[in-house]
Order: C-alpha cells, then sequence, then structure tokens
C-alpha cells in the first residue's frame, strides 16, 4: 500500500482525502499506471501550492490494483472506511469496471481516470463520472482509419477479456456495413509464430493486438517482422501499447510503425505545455496521454470540492455543472447514449505511431 501524498505546505485543517487506482505492479500495466499516477500527485501538488480545497490539503490516498478487481474492490472498501470524499484514477477497465459498481453501491463518487469500457456500469449512476473516451467512440474512429488506409481483411489476435471481447464487436459492427471483414486469432491456442501462418491462410492486410501487454503483444510483433511474407502486413494496437517508452525498449525498430489510439489534441495549449513540461520532469520521459488523464481527473475534483464541498453526495450531484478547463480542453459532462455515467464527450483522439526514422518520435496519421 502507498502512503497518502500531500505536499501540502502550511495549508491548515485536516486534509481532504481522495482515494486513488493505479496498476502499479504485475499483470497491470505497470507504464501506464506509472503515468497515471504522475498525472494525479502532479496535480495534487500544484492544488496544494496554491492554497488547497476549502482551505485544506488535499491528500491522495493511493492504491496498487495490480489489474485485480477484486483487489480494486476491497480497496474501495477500505478507502471509504478511511473517510476518502471521492475515488480517482485507474487504467485497466475490467477494473474500472469494478471499481465504479462498488463506488456506486457504497454512494461513493468516482472520477474514473482511463478505464474506457461503454459498461463501466451495468445501471445508470449518479455517483460515478468519466474523463476518458467511451471504447466504441475511440475504436469506432479507428475502425474508420484502416477502411481509409485501404484494409478491408482485418485479423486480430485477442485473449479472453470484457475489454478485448467488447472491441471485437465494435470492430466488426463498424466494419461489416462498410465491406469490411474481421478474422479472430485465440490467442489460448496459438503461439506467436503460428499467427503467422494463419495471417497468410486468411489473407489478411491488417493484424491488431487486443492482448496484454508486455506479453504477447512484444512476440506477435517479432514473429510477424521477422516473417518475409507478411512484409506488407500492417500491425495494429488501438489500446495504445506503442505509446509508453516501454515499447521501444522491448522492440526497436519494430516497435515503430504500429498504429494506435492516443488521446491527446493535434496542439496542447498553454496549460497542457506546462503540465507536459512538469510531467516530464516528474517522470524522466515524455509524458503519455494518461499521465495528462490523471491531471485533468485532480483538476476536475478540486474544482468541484472549492464549488461545492467535501461532501459525498454534493460531489456527485456536481458532474453536470462541471467546466474545467483541462490540459486538453474544455472538460464538461453529459448523459451520452449508450453510456451510464457522466461522460466527457469527447476528449480528442489522435491514431498515431512511432516514426520508423525516429522511433522515439510519434506521428499523427488522424
Amino acid at each position: 500500500m502507498t502512503e497518502p501524498l500531500g505536499g501540502a505546505g502550511g495549508i491548515g485543517g485536516p486534509p481532504v482525502r481522495i482515494g486513488a487506482f493505479a496498476p502499479l505492479s504485475r499483470p497491470g500495466w505497470v507504464g501506464a499506471g506509472r503515468h497515471l499516477l504522475a498525472g494525479l500527485e502532479l496535480a495534487v501538488r500544484e492544488v496544494n501550492d496554491g492554497g488547497g480545497v476549502v482551505g485544506r490539503p488535499l491528500e491522495l490516498v493511493v492504491r496498487d490494483t495490480a489489474a485485480d478487481p477484486q483487489r480494486a474492490v476491497a480497496a474501495v472498501d477500505e478507502l471509504a472506511g478511511l473517510g476518502v470524499v471521492a475515488l480517482a484514477g485507474e487504467y485497466h477497465s475490467v477494473v474500472g469496471r469494478e471499481v465504479a459498481a462498488r463506488a456506486d453501491a457504497l454512494g461513493l463518487p468516482f472520477l474514473c481516470s482511463s478505464a474506457v469500457l461503454d459498461g463501466l456500469t451495468e445501471q445508470p449512476t449518479e455517483w460515478v463520472a468519466r474523463v476518458a473516451p467511451a471504447q466504441s467512440h475511440g475504436w469506432r474512429i479507428y475502425a474508420d482509419f484502416l477502411l481509409g488506409a485501404g484494409h478491408r481483411r482485418i485479423a486480430v489476435a485477442v485473449e479472453p477479456s470484457v475489454y478485448w471481447a467488447a472491441g471485437v464487436g465494435i470492430l466488426r459492427d463498424y466494419l461489416a456495413p462498410r465491406g469490411g471483414t474481421v478474422v479472430e486469432f485465440d490467442m489460448r491456442a496459438l503461439a506467436p509464430t503460428a499467427v503467422c501462418d494463419e495471417l497468410v491462410e486468411k489473407g489478411a492486410t491488417a493484424l491488431l493486438l487486443l492482448v496484454g501487454n508486455p506479453e504477447p503483444a512484444v512476440s506477435i510483433v517479432k514473429a510477424v517482422r521477422r516473417d518475409r511474407r507478411l512484409a506488407e502486413v500492417m500491425i495494429g494496437a488501438p489500446a495504445g501499447q506503442p505509446e509508453f517508452a516501454e515499447w521501444v525498449t522491448l522492440l526497436g525498430g519494430d516497435g515503430a510503425g504500429i498504429p494506435f489510439l492516443r488521446y491527446l489534441p493535434e496542439r496542447l495549449g498553454p496549460l497542457g505545455v506546462r503540465v507536459e513540461a512538469a510531467l516530464r520532469e516528474r517522470l524522466g520521459e515524455a509524458p503519455s496521454f494518461v499521465a495528462f488523464e490523471g491531471y485533468d481527473t485532480v483538476a476536475v475534483l478540486a474544482d468541484v470540492l472549492r464549488s461545492d464541498g467535501v461532501d459525498r453526495a454534493r460531489i456527485a450531484e456536481s458532474w453536470p455543472h462541471v467546466a474545467v478547463e483541462g490540459t486538453r480542453g474544455l472538460i464538461r459532462f453529459s448523459r451520452t447514449p449508450g453510456i451510464n455515467v457522466w461522460q466527457w464527450a469527447w476528449p480528442p483522439v489522435q491514431v498515431a505511431d512511432r516514426d520508423p526514422a525516429a522511433p522515439g518520435r510519434f506521428r499523427i496519421l488522424r
């Protein structure tokens, strides 16, 4: 368990505590968790340097979910007992869904940073809001990018998961009426090298990685890149694996030229530029969109706490009235068809890849 983070300086009174979730150990996506936490922590420190909220310091009480839904649910109960006024964070959709359900049951506000599953809750709730886009929004943009690039027969290397299954469904529903087909490769039954034979047999021109990171994603990329029969096959990663520096460390040039989704504008505004510099210093590398999501989450919560106080019910009642300038645009929440939580509709969405000529540099493709 991580100790509370404050940085309150001379602000008086007991801290206002926010529970924060991030995958900080395996099998969670640790790189994403580290960036998410960096964004959350930076925003908390800036809030406290600016005088805190309601005259009190803001304190982040962090729990490592390790991508384990049941571990996260237990942490929700623990944090509720510790008196947190709200919950924030989480990257993995399968974890975010359980956190949202438990927060709803307990009457505890939850502002979800990065989990994108459309069905974050099964029933409409007033307690949960989200700054990340819904999966269907981003993945339809990605599917349209595939069609625009001339791909009609698309293979997906997929592992069992509610998130991956939802992704396959979104792709099928979007591509089928437009002349596209989706072929599934069950990675429980196939070795990475066997994927290559399947690609040749099925005649797919694109392979999407709907699998865990770094494995088996890295091994699949290496196998496909080394197979001369597949020189013209595009590898794609709508879930964003190439966003993080670890991708280049593990794959080098093989990790370039793989289009993925990221939730950033083409150009950051003044706030985004300032936060980017601070995050880069904190992380020791370029911040991902996930770090910005973390920062924006605390920016919203701090604004709500300043205007509406620390009562849990009043925080939840404030979601439809939020209008906060975040690092990536003006954040407002609304009710969106098919989404049962208060949703920012929408954060900016890019399809990008790493430049084969310089894998440390990103190219915006759409």
